[in-house]
């Protein structure tokens, strides 16, 4: 995979992995989130992103993200709810 947003290579941890599975979201879904969804940094390279599919019944899906050299997805959520 590949992050136009970024311009870098997209590596999904096995962790990321795993949440994917569990969840049934699939890799176009992840890229979508990464790409054209909403972001949310915490520092200059931990940042949630986030979004909503209309076909999906449970809330908004998000990516936990380190930008470095590429694109880790740490873990993916879904009913993922934004506070403050």
């Amino acid at each position: 995979m590949y992050s136009q947003r970024f311009s870098r290579p997209v590596v999904l941890t096995r962790h990321a992995q795993l949440r994917m599975a569990e969840r049934n979201i699939s890799e176009a879904e992840v890229l979508a989130v990464i790409d054209t969804g909403d972001t949310r940094y915490k520092d200059d390279t931990h940042l949630w992103a986030f979004k909503s599919f209309s076909e999906r019944n449970d809330n908004l899906l998000c990516a936990v993200l380190v930008l470095e050299t590429m694109v880790v997805v740490k873990t993916i959520m879904h009913h993922f709810e934004l506070k403050g």
